[in-house]
């Protein structure tokens, strides 16, 4: 399964970006994106934004991943559910 992630773009430099997740930071490649800009909500799947997102779109996307990491831990039976917030 394969799933994608709202991160906001925090450097523009030509076709690569920066963006940040979680206190984490990766580099992602904007060719499917139109003029880019820092700030921005991306919607980030195999290394590419493919998709700007508003904030609130965003952070109920990440709520929606957060909860579903819970449950798949929950499951697991390990009695480990706490899942960093994606801020």
């Amino acid at each position: 399964m394969c799933i994608a992630i709202p991160c906001r773009l925090v450097t523009v430099e030509d076709l690569w970006g920066e963006v940040e997740i979680s206190e984490s930071r990766m580099k992602v490649r904007l060719d499917l994106l139109e003029e880019p800009v820092p700030g921005e909500w991306v919607l980030v799947h195999a290394g590419f934004a493919i998709e700007r997102l508003d904030e609130d779109e965003a952070l109920e996307t990440l709520a929606f991943v957060r909860e579903a990491a819970r449950a798949a831990l929950a499951a697991e039976g390990t009695g480990e559910t706490d899942v960093d917030d994606g801020r």
